[in-house]
Parts: structure tokens; C-alpha cells; sequence
């Protein structure tokens, strides 16, 4: 309902739209670059992924590298990276959350 039973002020419709369009803008450029940080074995492989979910680093202890056993390092790689995803998401959902809450729970296309 509006008030007084009239139609809604086109004008103010158009800047609150603007500024929510704004308001992602900044949050998604914020998210791409912002890093978050997962690890595996200890430690012994951490990943780097941006907010947006982009890896964008990888350290792998000497201790992880064993000649004989390459599946194990895989398996520490694929865990750490899946844990920096893992917090990148929660990331995205604090930040974006509110944002899109307005627009009925997402935006279709877009990852959140």
C-alpha cells in the first residue's frame, strides 16, 4: 500500500534502485579483492581465494611433498582450497546478504 492509497513516487523508486545497484557494485569490488585464507594438514597447505572465489595463491609446505605418495599432497590441496571457497562464501553471504534480501532473496545470474 502506499500512503494515502496513491501511486508510488516514481523518482524515489528510481534512486533507491540506483542506489542498491551502488550499493552491489561496491560490495562485489570489495568482495574481488578481498583475500581469505584455507588450510589443510595442519598447515601445511593454505590457499588463497578472493571474496569472489578466485584462488589466487597456493603454499605447500616441504614437509607436504612426498615423491612416493602425490595423491595425498592432492588431497591436501583440493581440502585447503575447498576450505578458502568454504570462507569465501560466508564472506559473500555476510556482505551480500542484506543487499539482495530487497530483491527477493537474489539476483538471478549472479552467485548470490
Amino acid at each position: 500500500m502506499f500512503p494515502g492509497g496513491g501511486q508510488p513516487n516514481m523518482q524515489q523508486l528510481l534512486k533507491q534502485a540506483q542506489k542498491m545497484q551502488q550499493d552491489l557494485a561496491k560490495a562485489q569490488q570489495e568482495l574481488a579483492e578481498t583475500k581469505v585464507n584455507g588450510t589443510a594438514g595442519g598447515g601445511l597447505v593454505e590457499a588463497t581465494v578472493t571474496g569472489a572465489g578466485e584462488l589466487v595463491a597456493l603454499t605447500i609446505a616441504p614437509a607436504a611433498v612426498d615423491p612416493e605418495d602425490t595423491e595425498t599432497l592432492a588431497d591436501l590441496i583440493l581440502a585447503a582450497v575447498r576450505d578458502a571457497n568454504q570462507a569465501a562464501q560466508k564472506m559473500q553471504s555476510e556482505r551480500m546478504g542484506p543487499l539482495t534480501q530487497g530483491l527477493g532473496g537474489g539476483i538471478p545470474g549472479l552467485p548470490f
